[in-house]
């Protein structure tokens, strides 16, 4: 208990600097968010118009005053207003993208962990014979690629040619969202090119990860004993090996969450799938410094959790940290 109420405690300092790092960024820039506005009116507007659009953006009054009225923002999960389509609220577009981004590498992490685990599972165990000698390798080829190679092949070969799947859009045009199998099938057809494209370079990676760590394990003490015990091959596999080598892999799946939503950037754009990657270089190419802010600080939020749901996890499979 206390180890994760440290862990707890240091990753509410990370957070606390991060939203530090956040505001004073874009302000060491020149301009600040609300010129954009101001300027698309071209000066139809009086002192008491410009300072309400300045207020509405937090950067009006002193340094000290717009820093505790963003914290006080990010707080109560207010991001402010998005210059790109304005008046809407950063939030909504932020949640908007957020969700489908979520869809998107949700189902491609738990694919690539669990499919490439249980290869360097079984690589591990039978190294040498013929699995082992003909996926590993292929495996290391397969994670030299980045998401955005694969993005482009997948999109030109089974969109542009074959056709087999959509051009982009997150589902059909004109269903509302809803929780049927309809609706539930066509997220999953358009969603299909874009996993495949983060899947192909990412399950490689724990195939090997994993086959290593099982082979470093494999001649250790505990593991002969349980072999000369006379238990099952599966029980000392998965109960023993398996179970010790995995503990990194945890560690490793929550320091990749940030690796894999920098790639559905690319993928979002590629595909023209509605998540953050899309909003963001929107954002980015509009200068729309409100909702750039609120992504970092979604991408920063989703790291620390991700470290941290990981340090509960090593808790629950290694006796040793509860014992300490």
């Amino acid at each position: 208990m206390i180890y994760l109420l440290r862990r707890i405690a240091f990753y509410l300092a990370a957070f606390f600097v991060a939203v530090t790092l956040n505001f004073f960024i874009p302000r060491i820039m020149p301009g600040d968010p609300s010129a954009r506005i101001i300027a698309s009116f071209q000066g139809r507007l009086n002192e008491a118009q410009v300072e309400a659009i300045r207020a509405s953006y937090g950067t009006s009054g002193s340094l000290w005053e717009q820093y505790l009225g963003y914290v006080g923002q990010v707080m109560r999960m207010d991001f402010g207003i998005s210059t790109v389509q304005f008046p809407e609220p950063t939030s909504s577009l932020l949640f908007y993208g957020a969700t489908w981004t979520l869809v998107l590498v949700g189902i491609a992490i738990t694919l690539a962990f669990l499919i490439g685990t249980m290869m360097g599972i079984h690589a591990a165990w039978n190294r040498g014979g013929f699995f082992d000698s003909a996926f590993t390798p292929i495996n290391v080829m397969l994670n030299a690629f980045t998401p955005a190679v694969v993005a482009l092949l997948l999109f030109y070969a089974f969109s542009l040619e074959l056709k087999w799947f959509p051009l982009g859009r997150a589902h059909a045009t004109g269903m509302a969202p809803s929780f049927d199998l309809q609706f539930i099938g066509s997220v999953l057809y358009h969603a299909t090119l874009p996993v495949l494209s983060i899947l192909i370079v990412s399950f490689g990676g724990w195939h090997l990860g994993m086959r290593n760590m099982m082979i470093n394990l494999l001649n250790e003490d505990f593991v002969i004993l349980a072999r000369a015990k006379g238990l099952s091959d599966r029980r000392v596999r998965y109960r023993y090996v398996a179970r010790n080598a995995i503990l990194p892999q945890i560690t490793s799946l929550a320091l990749s969450v940030g690796f894999l939503l920098g790639g559905a950037l690319v993928t979002e754009q590629v595909f023209n799938y509605p998540g953050l990657g899309k909003f963001t270089v929107t954002a980015i190419e509009s200068r729309d410094y409100s909702f750039i802010q609120a992504q970092l600080l979604l991408l920063t939020m989703s790291v620390l959790v991700a470290n941290l749901l990981s340090d509960i996890a090593n808790v629950i499979l290694d006796p040793r940290l509860r014992k300490g």
